[in-house]
């Protein structure tokens, strides 16, 4: 432990990243352990609210030793690991999450509740899909920051491509832009996203639309347009899959209007997909292309159970004749004894 021979004693808090960056951002260094590890998490670093923040002397944003820990450290792919994707909202949630902590700062201490009820959070926690969006997927990691309200459309659109390049065209984007308020958080939050319901659109109690939208203008009328077409759609469907059904426990084979009902469902994923476009037209386009499934599929599977029936009776009218002939067989087994009896 001589300082003489190099021993460091107690890093203060100030120098832990410089520290790290010794060996961190030294990329020939660490090519010889790994050659494709990256070598910038200093400079990001130093781009972050966290490293500016440290810069000008505040010791409470976090640094190397809060987010990978100091003796343990992990690599990200493993389980264990505190930046590891699974436990990632955990490692944040340390700060942002304690309301003493962050009092200073005068930010929100919900973002990990809220996450923790989105349908982001079930799909990667509850599902265990590693690609779903955690704190970093939208903030960053060592480059933490929190995305401005212009660019939030950007920051989802990596994930959702079709629903921005869809939006990017409607007259919401010059809307929305106008108001100040964003693109995607506007109708689906931030940390709290839940799981999208057709209800979410149209004119009902739980739609959105209604937040901005009234009666009687065009807004509110082509909602209540886009709501009824996913509606008619959703509801075809499942009335032809209730019939499939019907015709599959009766051991009627029904595979090939199976096969067409997929791709029914699949009109019905592009047709709530497109409603970010908030055109109806062309949102009735995919859910009339699904319509005429439907009602294939449905005819399909009348045809099945009417073939079901047919055989039914057939069968039985062939069990009633055999049973007739056996009876038959019987009686003129009965005469041919009492004959050679007399």
């Amino acid at each position: 432990m001589s300082k003489k021979a190099g021993f460091r004693g107690k890093p203060k808090r100030t120098e832990i990243p410089a520290m790290c960056a010794k060996c961190h951002a030294d990329g020939a260094y660490m090519r010889q352990y790994n050659p494709s590890l990256r070598s910038d998490q200093w400079a990001q670093y130093q781009t972050s609210v966290h490293g500016k923040r440290l810069a000008r002397g505040d010791t409470k944003v976090a640094v190397c030793i809060d987010c990978h820990s100091v003796h343990g450290i992990r690599p990200a792919k493993d389980p264990r690991s505190t930046v590891n994707p699974l436990n990632v909202a955990n490692t944040c949630a340390r700060c942002h999450a304690n309301a003493a902590y962050m009092k200073d700062y005068k930010i929100n201490t919900d973002q990990f509740a809220g996450y923790s009820a989105s349908v982001h959070h079930d799909a990667m926690v509850v599902r265990g899909d590693l690609s779903a969006p955690t704190c970093s997927t939208c903030h960053g990691n060592h480059g933490a920051a929190p995305p401005g309200v212009a660019s939030v459309e950007n920051v989802c659109s990596t994930c959702h491509v079709f629903q921005a390049q869809l939006f990017d065209t409607s007259r919401h984007k010059a809307a929305f832009a106008a108001m100040g308020t964003g693109s995607c958080i506007t109708c689906h939050g931030n940390h709290r996203i839940i799981r999208p319901t057709d209800n979410l659109v149209g004119t009902g109690s739980d739609a959105i639309c209604t937040n901005c939208h009234a009666s009687g203008d065009p807004g509110f009328t082509a909602a209540g347009r886009i709501h009824s077409d996913l509606t008619k759609l959703d509801e075809a469907l499942k009335r032809s899959d209730e019939v499939l059904d019907k015709a599959e426990r009766s051991g009627m084979e029904v595979s090939q209007a199976r096969l067409d009902e997929t791709q029914g469902r699949d009109s019905l994923i592009k047709a709530r997909v497109t409603v970010h476009s908030f055109q109806p037209d062309k949102v009735e386009q995919d859910t009339q292309a699904g319509m005429k499934i439907a009602d294939k599929t449905y005819t399909a599977g009348l045809s099945a159970l009417a073939e079901r029936d047919y055989r039914r009776k057939g069968l039985g009218l062939t069990l009633i004749a055999i049973v007739a002939v056996l009876i038959g067989l019987r009686m003129y087994i009965r005469q041919v004894e009492s004959r050679g009896g007399s």
